[in-house]
């Protein structure tokens, strides 16, 4: 629909001009260096040992290139990649490190709570996935009722104390789930947690955007989106390595596996298949309760990365959501612009 209803003012330059307005040098550090540190993290742990050159090198290599890109888009670009007036006061920056805590939280949990109906309860992956449903169906009815909300009120800390109190909550609950807890106690503790994340989704979004500049809109709106996707990288990989830590630390206690507790905790998604395969009912049970104890251990700590970002959203401030529009593009009403232009008389 954006091609037949969006109407902007034209502003004339040539290709040349557009072309030199963009930070190419910046577009590649930034690129380049956020994927040499996704990479090496996605790998750890699973196809290769965290102290592996093949992992320390690239992931030492984006970190260097991070750097390089902060001091280069600091002092050189006239029109940096990222503008510096997008990090002026700290509820932009809260953002965005909620943003990343909201993304590690919410995958962590959509990669794991499946493994452990497939490995614990035994159920096939497509039931696997319905079970899921609590968690995942009150994400987008709560997004919507949300936003509603605060268009109507013209507040979003509300939401975001609401979002990450719920959410806290209940990842708190998970942390009670044993290899014979019921449906109803899956189900309800499920749908907390669904139900903060949830809220937070459009929340987290209108703090960001409150907060920056009016100029500075669009970018503060894309970098959202790219730090929501690299929490969702570096959660999974994060969740993955605390698994393997403790799946690791549990078999080490059994007499029967102790000496295959680094082969079978090397992936949380390989073992659940080994579990099924196990034909001795004991046995299985050593392995699903440590399965269990193992994602405990990922659900305590993202319980508490949510109740950090519960005490720092304190300190959020309010901006108001109703501001005029600044942009060289954007039409604006006969009326309004003349409302405009008197005011700018009024002011000089």
């Amino acid at each position: 629909m954006i091609p037949l209803f969006i109407r902007l003012n034209f502003v004339p330059s040539s290709l040349a001009a557009k072309l030199r307005r963009v930070d190419w040098v910046g577009s590649v550090l930034f690129v380049g260096s956020t994927t040499s540190f996704l990479i090496p993290i996605t790998w750890a742990g699973v196809m290769y040992p965290w102290t592996s050159w093949r992992v320390l090198v690239p992931m030492i290599v984006g970190i260097l290139g991070l750097v390089s890109f902060t001091v280069y888009e600091r002092y050189i670009p006239a029109e940096p990649l990222l503008p510096r007036s997008l990090f002026h006061n700290r509820t932009i920056i809260l953002g965005y490190f909620f943003t990343v805590l909201h993304g590690m939280i919410l995958w962590t949990l959509l990669y794991y709570q499946p493994l452990y109906f497939e490995a614990v309860k035994g159920y096939k992956p497509i039931i696997a996935g319905v079970a899921l449903f609590p968690a995942t169906f009150t994400v987008a009815p709560l997004s919507i009722i949300t936003g509603l909300l605060i268009s109507k009120t013209g507040h979003y800390r509300w939401s975001i104390w609401l979002g990450w109190s719920i959410t806290t909550l209940g990842l708190g609950l998970l942390i009670i789930w044993t290899p014979s807890s019921s449906i109803p106690t899956w189900l309800f503790t499920e749908l907390i947690s669904g139900i903060g994340l949830g809220i937070l989704f459009p929340s987290l979004l209108y703090q960001v955007q409150a907060a920056a500049k009016q100029k500075d809109v669009s970018f503060a709106a894309a970098l959202f989106s790219f730090f929501r996707a690299f929490g969702n990288a570096v959660g999974v990989a994060i969740g993955g390595t605390i698994f393997q830590n403790q799946m690791e630390k549990n078999l080490a206690k059994s007499v029967k596996f102790a000496n295959q507790a680094s082969a079978l905790a090397k992936d949380a998604a390989a073992l659940v298949q080994t579990i099924k395969d196990t034909k001795d009912s004991a046995d299985r049970l050593v392995l699903q309760t440590a399965y269990t104890d193992s994602l405990r251990t990922i659900y305590i700590v993202m319980c508490s990365l949510a109740g950090l970002a519960l005490v720092l959203s304190l300190l959020i401030q309010h901006f108001d959501l109703n501001q005029g529009l600044e942009t060289d593009q954007g039409l604006v009403s006969g009326k309004k612009r003349e409302t405009t232009e008197k005011n700018a008389v009024v002011e000089v």
